[in-house]
């Protein structure tokens, strides 16, 4: 089993305790949030809500582990874990899907988007090297 808080790219960025931020976040890294977020994230990372953190909006990404409370739609291209004091409401489209005893998720599952080709990518942008 993987570490809680592994990081799948070296870019890290995070969201603190205390911060709060409106509008769009577009990465290439992983994200950690435990500040609060409302509107749209995006990366081809993985993103980890921790215990403090808030999402209200969409989330695109490859993995994302909840700890926190994520209010929204969510797109998740391979795994969302869901731990054991996590709150999500809303639409998840992943992969796949793990929920510990003692999360709480109320909302709508759609496992097959991915599996037929029909996920929906995330809007992130391409750096300098990729243009």
């Amino acid at each position: 089993m993987a570490k809680n808080f592994e990081m799948e790219n070296p870019a890290i960025n995070l969201i603190a305790n205390g911060t709060s931020i409106e509008g769009s976040i577009t990465s290439n890294g992983d994200i950690r949030v435990d500040g609060s977020l409302k509107g749209t994230m995006a990366t081809k990372g993985k993103v980890i809500v921790g215990n403090s953190g808030i999402i209200k909006g969409e989330v695109h990404c490859k993995n994302l582990e909840v700890e926190g409370s994520v209010d929204g739609k969510v797109f998740v291209e391979e795994l969302l874990s869901l731990r054991s004091r996590s709150k999500l409401t809303g639409e998840i489209t992943t992969n796949k899907l793990a929920i510990e005893p003692g999360a709480h998720f109320t909302g709508k599952c759609d496992m097959t988007g991915s599996k037929s080709g029909n996920f929906e990518k995330a809007p992130v942008q391409k750096s300098a090297e990729e243009k």
